[in-house]
């Protein structure tokens, strides 16, 4: 198949919005249209985009190009670039002539307009119009300054006029500078340590908190949703087996509500809204730029450390996004996500069990353990050459901070909202189906008995391998398999709060999700998925036991 394979066939109506990362465009775009995106694909892929419909025209909003990059949504947006025949090229005003060079030769041989954002910033400076005027006599293309963040009705018509008389973009270069390099002012990000140690705890900070007030919304609203759903489940529990099992029980679908609805969903929604702020705001691309040179040792950027964070949300979303990562890291920041982005399901499950054993205070060590584990899990599996590869990855200079705006906040974690939903809850009732049969099979309690001398390896109870097994499927299974139907004490008899860290880590790294695996096999390959888990269980098993056995060694010295 060509290249042409891989793209959105464009109507006469339609403009492709084409334009570098953080340059607005998605701001733009929803601004000017007032409407909702819908989804769309490149076709033969599962790459997404957003698309516009906005009276006869359309707008398909492309992601971002990134400088001397080979990411994959870098490489389809070129290629859509090239079957397609009307653009809107947009353009940072801060660095415009910079975007020039670099954009106006992709764009050669197409009609459109330029769209110049940050205006704001260089608007006041001397000539500036002119030099507008001047870039538009040269080039006989449109250029139309505006303010992308706060769009007035002149703006929306004056760029809505020039898309009606699209301009031929004839030339891929030219001679009118305008010498605007606007940077953004330094702040505390760039104090040598004090930075970047204020970029980790910014970047954790969303995680934190979304699982902190998560839980205590969960907990002021438990008591209340217990005692209604008490006599619902006592009747379910009357029913003839399997069906009591499947709703009720331990694991029923109605057993596990409380937990799914009070504690997960709202975890995902809190962190969401927080990292949607991050992004709104251009804090992320600080945070970004700080923390890369700390990094590259691990065969990851900065960039990628974001989709990390997010697998902290939810894993899936993190996934899919790691298509804008260089093709040289997204193996590694993959593998990074789902070995140690604890999702919004396993933070709360780990949250519970540690609560439930009175040993709260081992929350931010296993936290510790999950960062330092995973760093090495990196270092180890990720080949020399990949790590010098990313240095070559070229970052965008840091972003413009500005005070986020409701409506984008909404549009940033609107599709996180919607994967969680859509993709990860149908994956949670089946695994609560799953695990329900298995129990009122006996296949639980055989496996416990079964996998005694396996997790006495490590140290632990036969009565923990039901958490193990179940968190490798869905990950608060840790909760399922380690609580009683009450979630206020453990089933299994752990002696130690090392034996809970060792089996909260194991269930919790083991593998990844089943829904997290599929994503991965769809996204790079099943052959590629298969590795990874296997490479993980090897490495979390390398791990849990030096946790078991280093710790159980530290307690018999101290005590």
């Amino acid at each position: 198949m060509g290249e042409a394979a891989n793209t959105i066939e464009c109507p006469e109506t339609m403009f492709v919005v084409v334009g570098k990362e953080s340059v607005g465009k998605s701001q733009l775009i929803s601004s000017l249209t007032g409407r909702s995106a819908n989804p769309s694909n490149f076709r033969g892929t599962t790459v997404s985009v957003d698309k516009y419909t906005f009276g006869d025209m359309t707008f398909l909003d492309t992601p971002g190009i990134l400088r001397d990059s080979d990411s994959l949504t870098t490489r389809l947006a070129l290629r859509q670039l090239k079957v397609s025949g009307h653009v809107l090229l947009v353009l940072q005003a801060t660095n415009m002539d910079e975007d020039l060079v670099e954009l106006l030769p992709l764009v050669k041989g197409k009609e459109g307009i330029v769209v110049v954002t940050f205006w704001d910033m260089v608007s006041d400076l001397p000539d500036a119009r002119e030099k507008i005027r001047l870039l538009e006599n040269e080039t006989g293309i449109p250029f139309v300054p505006v303010n992308a963040r706060r769009l007035t009705s002149e703006d929306k018509e004056s760029i809505l006029q020039a898309l009606r008389t699209p301009k031929p973009f004839d030339t891929q270069s030219i001679r009118e500078k305008t010498g605007w390099r606007v940077a953004p002012q330094k702040n505390v990000f760039e104090i040598p340590v004090a930075g970047r140690l204020l970029a980790v705890l910014l970047l954790f900070f969303p995680a934190w908190i979304a699982v902190q007030n998560a839980n205590k919304f969960a907990d002021s609203l438990y008591g209340g949703v217990k005692s209604v759903l008490g006599p619902v489940l006592g009747a379910i529990n009357r029913l003839p087996a399997p069906l009591s099992n499947v709703m009720g029980g331990d694991y029923g679908l109605l057993s596990m509500c409380p937990f799914l609805f009070l504690y997960a969903a709202p975890t995902v929604v809190i962190f969401s809204v927080i990292l949607a702020v991050y992004k709104s705001s251009g804090l992320i691309d600080r945070l970004t730029v700080v923390l890369h040179p700390l990094l590259l040792p691990f065969g990851i950027t900065g960039r990628d450390l974001v989709r990390v964070i997010m697998g902290f949300g939810c894993n899936v979303p993190a996934v899919i996004n790691t298509r804008s990562c260089s093709s040289c890291s997204r193996g590694a920041c993959i593998s990074a996500i789902s070995f140690g982005s604890a999702c919004s399901y396993q933070l709360p499950a780990t949250l519970a069990v540690f609560a439930a054993a009175g040993t709260a205070f081992l929350v931010p060590l296993y936290l510790s353990i999950l960062a330092a584990t995973t760093l090495a899990y990196l270092r180890l599996t990720v080949p020399a050459e990949a790590r010098i590869n990313t240095n070559r990855l070229k970052l965008i200079d840091r972003d413009f901070l500005q005070f986020p705006q409701l409506k984008d906040i909404w549009r940033e974690s609107r599709s996180v909202f919607k994967q969680f939903f859509t993709l990860a809850l149908p994956v949670f009732f089946l695994i609560c189906i799953i695990a329900a049969l298995l129990q009122w099979a006996g296949v639980l309690d055989f496996l416990g008995r079964a996998l005694t001398p396996v997790m006495s390896l490590f140290n632990l109870p036969g009565e923990a391998a039901p958490a193990v097994i179940l968190g490798s499927v869905r990950k608060d299974g840790i909760a399922i398999g380690l609580l009683d139907g009450e979630w206020s004490s453990l089933k299994a008899p752990l002696e130690s709060p090392v034996q809970l860290l060792t089996a909260v880590y194991l269930a919790g790294v083991l593998l990844p999700c089943l829904v997290t695996a599929l994503t991965i096999a769809r996204e790079q390959s099943p052959a590629f998925a298969l590795r990874l888990m296997c490479r993980q269980a090897l490495a979390a098993s390398g791990f849990a036991l030096l946790i078991a056995w280093a710790g159980y060694g530290l307690i018999n010295i101290l005590y």
